[in-house]
């Protein structure tokens, strides 16, 4: 029976302990033969969700996760409805409040073994509760195979300066020497990956080029700490390649709140690797995320110079002006966010430096930073200086 009106799909999950959930963990899903991992390798834990039963949902563990979302079977399939969670702080009795959980690109990579919302950021959590707010669907609507993941990156909070990638006089794809100055980037040693995860190689654009950047935020908690923010990265990458099946984590670069830039997906930052960030334009152009969500919240100035100070030098490589734009080919059927549809193979004129959302139906970047766009193409033109 189709409710008339807005209602709750409140999925069943009965207690979950550690040892009954440690389905999917990190060291599981290693590859055999894989070499031994540079990073700290974490736990990712999963439960099934029962969308035929209408009892509430509730997860405890015995063990505290940091980042939770939810996927199912099918990448293709979308998520009807929205889903919610909220999460108790480990040794608090107060629960927050209740979150969305963004149905994020869920195509990914080729490779993609399973849909998903964007991962979220929770802080120390040991119980979860998740809800399915639909506007009229029907149960037998949802996609099939339901399930709540946790992700508990491990420990690893960074003790002085990490190491930055050391700068090439010019990438191996680059025309030339870059138009701007490379900024400090902190390598995937830095924040601690775990490579025996990402085993697969590197996969490069054919035309040895990227055209344009593409700005994400993770839609992520606000409340991290910037000590936090290597953590946060690799959940996020914990949960890309195990919960998804990506290759590896989906954006080419990440920026946190305060600034700090990160090397993301491997390859090399000076090459243009393709990404699983921006579905039918991944080989196109390199994406890069926030860590955080700004549908309603600004992001700090620290994080508009950075954008621009990166795009300056990613674009610069190849000659793109960052306040221009570009042609790009459609590599599948789309619908963006402003509700413009194409078909594969259309030439579609972008920003060189624009948002998510202008390539796909998708919040993302969120109002607050999308609203940024012209703000940092300029300071990445260098027609305005980067404020402190």
């Amino acid at each position: 029976m189709r409710h008339a009106a807005r209602a709750v799909m409140v999925l069943a999950l009965g207690a979950l302990t550690l040892q009954s959930a440690l389905a999917a963990s990190a060291h599981s899903l290693r590859n055999p033969g894989t070499p031994a991992s540079h990073g700290v390798r974490g736990q990712v834990r999963t439960v099934e969700l029962d969308p035929g039963r209408a009892t509430v949902t509730h997860a405890t563990t015995a063990a505290p996760f940091r980042m939770l979302g939810v996927t199912w079977d099918d990448p293709a399939a979308p998520l009807t409805g929205v889903a919610e969670v909220r999460t108790r702080a480990s040794g608090s009795l107060a629960w927050s409040e209740w979150r969305r959980l963004d149905s994020g690109d869920s195509h990914g990579d080729d490779s993609a073994r399973r849909g998903g919302t964007d991962p979220l950021w929770v802080g120390t959590a040991d119980e979860a509760e998740v809800r399915i707010v639909t506007d009229g669907e029907e149960l037998s609507d949802l996609p099939e195979g339901l399930r709540l993941d946790l992700v508990d990156p491990g420990p690893g909070t960074a003790v002085g300066p990490l190491p930055t990638v050391p700068p090439p006089a010019a990438g191996p794809n680059a025309p030339g020497a870059a138009a701007a100055p490379r900024p400090a980037i902190v390598s995937r040693a830095g924040w601690g990956a775990d490579e025996s995860l990402s085993s697969q190689p590197a996969t490069y654009a054919a035309s040895g080029k990227i055209k344009a950047a593409v700005v994400h935020h993770t839609a992520d908690s606000n409340s991290y700490t910037c000590a936090d923010a290597a953590a946060v990265i690799r959940a996020i990458h914990a949960y890309h390649v195990n919960q998804l099946g990506w290759r590896d984590i989906g954006y080419n670069f990440l920026v946190d709140k305060c600034g700090t830039v990160y090397e993301g997906r491997k390859g090399g930052v000076d090459r243009a690797v393709v990404g699983a960030h921006a579905y039918g334009f991944n080989t196109q152009t390199t994406g890069i995320a926030v860590l955080g969500t700004f549908t309603t919240a600004a992001p700090p100035q620290a994080v508009l110079n950075s954008l621009g100070a990166l795009a300056a030098w990613k674009l610069g490589q190849y000659g793109i002006d960052p306040a221009g734009t570009t042609t790009l080919t459609a590599g599948a059927d789309g619908t963006n966010y402003f509700h413009n549809s194409w078909l594969l193979g259309a030439p579609l004129t972008m920003p060189t430096l624009h948002g998510h959302r202008d390539g796909y139906n998708t919040e993302c970047p969120g109002e607050k930073l999308y609203a940024e766009l012209p703000a940092i193409r300029a300071i990445a033109a260098g027609k305005t200086p980067a404020k402190p």
